[in-house]
């Protein structure tokens, strides 16, 4: 076996010619090659103003021609709508390893009528994508028109549901609507492309897993059309569909590109159970061409979407009624490395987890199969809170940017792991071509810790590690890595049975930092030409020099951070070796500067770290007083932290260190909620409210999936009259009802959707559709029919007012392309013993520019501003908490309270209901008059409603309203609501006040 010029080249950085084995051969005659140092961690993105390239190979992204795995996180800006926190979730992911962000644009969220675009506050996108290249992040836009994503209409603005022609298809009048939203959002994105430079955007979307009509004609020339209308609005980067799944759908070529070669990938999705072995969806499935990473062999593996995590419905089924907690437990580090990595060995190279920061799905935002809560079970939760599971992604994402043998890999000779003790460990091997480097993924699939000795192929020839006793150590349900031949600066790397994390080079010294779990034995062989000078300054490690081989091995049990100190043994540049477990691991941040790379160990979060002169500014959070070590670029003498200065001494490690630890967060006070007002609602059920301005039901055609019931002489459904989001009202009048016996009313309205009705003002009762059973509950339980007695005291000669209260629960998703979200919502049938009535409806006031259509329905409350700030509640009764009643209808309640956080904590406070579960009630809340969610007492399983910063005044007045829904048949009110603290650091990104306009009469 030869050493090549190309693989000792990737191993030293030297430039010595080809050298044959033993390697101390290889050493003596690069002997006098100069050592220069490899190439470093990838560049950071920005918006520089340069014009770039962005391309592919069969291995990754290729960007200014060079190879760029893109290790990717979902997060939809449309689901916090307090813009300037965008920043800290963004800053989050970049201290955390992603180097992109993948993000929808929800068409629904910027669109509250045909031809009106709004791009402007909570709905800036331009905001959000500078703010992705502020953070040194790689943006994936994904705009639809299609999206799903658990929303409303699956993104569609509720509008559509009213216009001819089917969606999702080639039909022209679906088309025209379409591209003019493409034309809208188009303009923003294109403002924003790395070719451009001046933008992050690197990839494009067409359409989302859109499996239907795959071998039709109108499927094809609807995607041959969104190529070449997205095309055609200047969008230059490569463009792909994600596939449902690994069915090998719409892979080039299987539409019209207008002759355009090379410029179009094929992505999958993926989501597979936790309790599941991890797939081989690439070089180790058994799928052919429908093998996901196989099923386009000239395009980089790509998963546009892998399941961080996964949603769940109203009940919590999904998770026990335990909620998104559960779904992080079962979703956990361990989970991700054992798939994300199984992903890597795959060839997958563009990876994007859904979701990293789930969010909030405020207002009427949801899709029927969610309730407010986003959560996801995500690395980063709904709070801004980063969570256990960031840190396999910072290890791995950290490994792929400093690395750059990861971009290019092939799959190598199969070998197996000999077991020591425990089960069977599964080995992936993979190789550099080039670089000569090999990685083997070690996955342990058992529940119980394996150990294994395995064959690895090195330059030194094929050899058993580790050497030592013991074996490698795979914990259960878990996976490893062991990397051979790899580059740690001017030191060559023979293998390690330790995770490469990240590496540096400088004029003083190299650093390089291997990861694993607590508890681990590590082994690491580096090839040194003479014996080097080795010396542990921190932790326990045992060190042998082999003068024949010319390779000193290093050993450690990893216990918190074990620091060895190389010198001499052929290179003039020293080598700290930082050996770290899991939780000295998560102390640690490396990052990039334009003076070079550098190292922060101590803070909870490293946001931003930037070089004048011989001044370090770093910008962060801790969660607690915090020590503060620095490894930063050649000619660094001072270090500033959140602008102030940080005493520092120099350490015999090459860092500076602080003397004193970094503060805290302060302390956090939470009012009580008390000075409750409450006002009954619903004056709609009585005889005599005016509603001579609601308009008439008189439609007689409806552009609905759902057919119109027969006997029925006017469409009653409510997206027909504008009644898009939120409750709907109808009343119809009765002559003689002398004979009345019973009024029947059908309704459509998504999982728990509901209805109520009222005869002269005297409640009728309440019908509710049931709670589903599952994630994905089926649409055939979201149609009901309440047959209501009329009271025979109620009966006799005329008028009489029928008042009916429908709460659609959103409208469907459309993931079939069998335009479901079309199907109607509200009232589909009403006759009183068989008759039809003539009805009226109302449903949201005039739209609210600055919060939006998804904001407020039609509530009474609603369309009076009661939830507004300011709103004049004075002449309101006053009432303590809890407060109780039994009344069928709607009633509110209204409080203020104020804030003082100090001004350097950034402090994540929601809302917390907890009541007798067998009270059927549900709770509608407003701060500052912003719609941030339902509660369902009786149902759940959410509890806490998180308050996001900049809604949340936490310095000053806020404005809190409750609007309680209760169906008649249990004592239900109000319990005493509590703000919660769900978490606190000293740093954060600065705040601004979202606008919340307040009550200006009505």
């Amino acid at each position: 076996m030869e050493l090549s010029r190309r693989t000792f080249t990737a191993l030293t950085g030297s430039t010595a010619a080809a050298l044959a084995l033993p390697v101390a051969a290889a050493h003596a005659a690069a002997a006098d090659a100069p050592a220069a140092a490899p190439a470093g961690v990838l560049p950071r993105p920005d918006a520089d103003g340069r014009a770039h390239s962005v391309g592919f190979d069969r291995y990754s992204l290729l960007v200014d021609g060079q190879r760029v795995p893109l290790w990717s996180g979902e997060v939809h800006p449309f689901r916090l709508p307090s813009p300037s926190l965008w920043l800290d979730v963004l800053h989050k992911m970049a201290a955390n390893g992603y180097n992109a962000v993948s993000i929808y644009a929800a068409w629904n969220f910027h669109s509250p009528a045909p031809g009106s675009y709004d791009f402007t506050g909570i709905r800036d996108l331009d905001r959000f994508l500078d703010m992705a290249a502020e953070a040194g992040l790689y943006v994936i836009a994904r705009p639809g028109p299609y999206i799903n994503a658990e929303v409303d209409a699956g993104g569609y603005p509720a509008w559509l549901a009213t216009t001819p022609g089917r969606a999702r298809t080639s039909d022209p009048t679906y088309l025209a609507h379409a591209d003019e939203w493409l034309t809208a959002v188009d303009a923003v994105i294109g403002r924003h492309l790395y070719t451009k430079g001046q933008g992050t955007v690197v990839l494009y979307q067409l359409e989302n897993e859109y499996a239907s009509y795959v071998t039709s004609a109108a499927g094809r020339d609807y995607m041959a059309h969104l190529y070449a209308k997205v095309r055609a609005d200047g969008i230059d980067v490569p463009l792909f569909h994600n596939d449902k799944g690994r069915n090998g759908y719409w892979v080039p070529g299987s539409f019209d590109t207008g002759g355009e070669q090379g410029r179009y990938l094929y992505a999958f999705d993926g989501y597979p159970s936790p309790s599941g072995l991890a797939p081989d969806w690439g070089y180790f499935g058994t799928g052919g061409a429908k093998g996901g990473a196989t099923a386009s062999p000239d395009t980089p593996g790509f998963m546009a979407e892998f399941g961080g995590g996964w949603f769940d419905p109203w009940g919590g089924a999904e998770f026990g009624g335990l909620g998104y907690a559960e779904s992080r437990r079962t979703r956990d580090a361990a989970f991700e490395r054992r798939f994300y990595l199984t992903n890597l060995a795959n060839g997958i190279k563009v990876h994007n987890v859904y979701m990293t920061f789930g969010g909030t799905s405020w207002g009427w935002i949801p899709a029927p199969v969610v309730y407010t809560s986003y959560d996801y079970g995500a690395a980063i939760d709904e709070a801004r809170n980063q969570t256990s599971k960031l840190l396999p992604m910072r290890q791995i994402g950290s490994m792929l940017a400093a690395f750059p043998d990861l971009g290019q890999l092939d799959r190598a000779d199969d070998v197996s792991a000999a077991a020591v003790t425990g089960g069977a460990v599964r080995v992936y091997h993979v190789a550099n071509p080039d670089r000569g480097s090999h990685l083997y993924f070690l996955r342990n699939d058992s529940s119980a810790d394996a150990t294994c000795t395995l064959p690895v192929t090195t330059a030194a020839g094929e050899l058993t590690v580790p050497a030592a006793p013991g074996g490698l150590r795979v914990t259960g349900k878990d996976m490893k890595v062991v990397a051979a031949n790899l580059s740690l600066g001017r030191r060559a790397l023979l293998y390690t049975t330790a995770q490469p994390m990240w590496r540096a080079a400088g004029r003083a010294q190299d650093l390089a930092l291997l990861t694993g779990r607590p508890g681990d034995p590590v082994e690491t062989v580096l090839l040194c030409r003479t014996r080097p000078t080795v010396t542990v300054t921190d932790g326990t490690a045992e060190t042998s020099y082999d003068a024949d081989a010319g390779t000193l091995r290093i050993n450690a049990v990893l216990d918190g951070l074990t620091r060895v100190r190389v010198e001499d043994g052929g290179s003039d540049t020293p080598l700290l070796l930082l050996l770290a477990d899991d939780t000295a691991a998560a102390t640690l941040w490396p990052s990039t500067t334009t003076a070079g790379p550098l190292l922060v160990r101590g803070p909870a979060l490293v946001r931003a770290a930037r070089v004048h002169g011989v001044n370090l500014d770093l910008t962060g959070d801790t969660d607690a007083p915090a020590p503060l070590e620095v490894w930063a670029p050649d000619g660094i003498k001072h270090v500033n932290w959140n602008g102030k200065r940080a005493d520092t001494r120099s350490t015999r490690d090459g860092s500076l260190a602080a003397t004193d630890r970094l503060p805290g967060p302060q302390p956090v006070r939470l009012p009580a909620l008390t000075g409750w007002r409450y006002a009954a609602e619903n004056p709609e059920s009585e005889p005599g409210f005016d509603d001579r301005r609601w308009r008439t039901c008189d439609l007689t055609t409806s552009h609905s999936s759902t057919a119109l019931p027969a006997g029925q002489p006017a469409v009653l459904f409510a997206d027909d009259y504008g009644c898009y989001y939120g409750d709907v009202w109808y009343r119809a009048q009765v002559g003689d009802a002398a004979d009345a016996e019973t009024l029947s009313l059908t309704y459509q309205g998504g999982t728990l959707g509901l209805l109520m009705a009222w005869w002269d003002g005297r409640p009728l009762g309440t019908h509710r559709l049931p709670t589903p059973a599952k994630a994905q509950d089926t649409v055939a339980s979201w149609t009901g029919t309440a047959a209501f007695a009329v009271p025979e005291d109620l009966r006799g000669p005329g008028p009489h007012t029928v008042a009916v209260l429908v709460r659609p629960m959103a409208h469907a998703e459309d993931g079939g392309a069998n335009d479901a979200f079309k199907a109607a919502r509200g009232l589909l049938a009403a006759t009183l013993d068989g008759a039809p009535l003539t009805w009226r409806i109302q449903g949201a006031a005039e739209l609210d520019t600055v919060r939006g259509v998804l904001n407020t329905g039609g509530l009474y409350g609603e369309r009076s501003g009661w939830h507004l700030p300011g709103f004049p509640d004075g002449d309101w009764t006053r009432v303590s908490l809890p407060h109780d009643g039994t009344r069928q209808g709607v009633s509110w309640y209204r409080t203020d309270f104020a804030l003082d956080v100090d001004p350097g904590t950034d402090a994540s406070i929601g809302l917390t209901l907890t009541d007798d579960p067998s009270r059927a009630y549900r709770v509608q809340i407003f701060l500052n008059g912003w719609n941030l969610g339902q509660y369902a007492n009786d149902v759940g399983p959410q509890h806490t409603f998180v308050l996001p910063n900049g809604v949340l005044r936490t310095r000053g007045s806020n404005s809190l309203a409750l609007a309680v829904l209760a169906d008649g048949t249990t004592p239900a009110g109000l319990p005493q609501p509590e703000l919660t603290l769900l978490g606190a650091v000293a740093g954060g990104v600065p705040v601004e006040d979202v606008p919340a306009p307040g009550y200006c009469g009505r």
